[in-house]
């Protein structure tokens, strides 16, 4: 039996318009926000973004790709559970079998735990580039290591932190600053990205690696830009920016995305609408290089 079978609910809300095609990309969302600490109700966050999704325009003049022509295929939500143990063995066992598709892959979360889960089931040369406004490097937060707040330590401890390049953290605790010294992972600061560097760094970055996966959280952006998050975190990145780091990717193959942390219950849609476009203009230009 399929993982996806024992796993999934089987209710896509994303919608296709050439369902009898290939998919040129594959979604599932990830329900879980059982170790957020401040504003819980991430778990409404997949669903949240495909409402976005179905409600903004998708095509791109400037790539001449209109993703209302090819089939974008919504495999539904996980099962809920509470228990981080489970969600982590659940979705290696789901990520696992749809790498092995080779199809580009997009996780909705939920937390940013499940990227622990997510990325640790891709090939191990996959290089792994992650926005956020925070490092996630304790050693463990309200008494678990498997939590939002340590999911990038257990990777390095895992994986090692050579693939790794974290952009835009601006608020973080000295253990984690320690660890990641420690552990030399690659940075790209709020501050590079202020003074117009970014582009030019992550390029230069990504110029390494044949795949790359690409983990979104939306805290990085500016609660300006973004209200509907766990974990708002003040003078941040705007779109612009962001939408100028991720052009970066155009000639890159990015084989896994994840977008984590938005939550509805605090969004006035602006954080959801980012995060659809973030799926369009990856889906485009992953799209523009065929």
């Amino acid at each position: 039996m399929s993982f996806l079978d024992l796993y999934m609910n089987k209710n896509p809300l994303i919608t296709a318009s050439n369902e009898d095609s290939k998919p040129v990309a594959t979604i599932f969302g990830i329900p879980f926000d059982a170790t957020h600490s401040y504003k819980p109700g991430c778990r409404f966050g997949p669903d949240a973004i495909r409402d976005s999704f179905n409600n903004i325009e998708i095509f791109h003049p400037d790539l001449q790709v209109d993703l209302e022509e090819v089939h974008i295929e919504d495999l539904g939500n996980t099962r809920h559970t509470v228990v981080s143990s489970e969600m982590v063995d659940m979705v290696k066992k789901i990520t696992t079998e749809l790498v092995a598709k080779q199809v580009q892959l997009f996780i909705l979360g939920g937390e940013h735990s499940i990227t622990y889960a997510t990325y640790s089931s891709f090939p191990k040369d996959t290089g792994y580039v992650v926005f956020d406004a925070h490092y996630d490097l304790r050693d463990e937060f309200a008494d678990s290591k498997l939590s939002h707040a340590s999911y990038l330590r257990r990777i390095v401890e895992e994986r090692g932190a050579d693939n790794i390049l974290h952009v835009g953290a601006r608020a973080f605790v000295r253990e984690e600053l320690e660890f990641l010294k420690e552990n030399n992972i690659k940075t790209i600061s709020d501050k590079e990205i202020r003074e117009g560097k970014g582009p030019v760094l992550l390029t230069e970055y990504l110029s390494s690696y044949d795949n790359v996966y690409a983990s979104y959280d939306l805290d990085v952006l500016d609660p300006a830009f973004a209200p509907g998050v766990g974990n708002p975190e003040a003078v941040g990145v705007t779109s612009r920016e962001l939408f100028d780091l991720i052009r970066c990717f155009s000639e890159t193959n990015v084989t896994g995305v994840d977008i984590v942390e938005l939550n509805p219950y605090h969004d006035n849609g602006s954080t959801a609408s980012l995060a659809a476009k973030i799926i369009s203009t990856m889906i485009a230009m992953n799209l523009s290089k065929n």
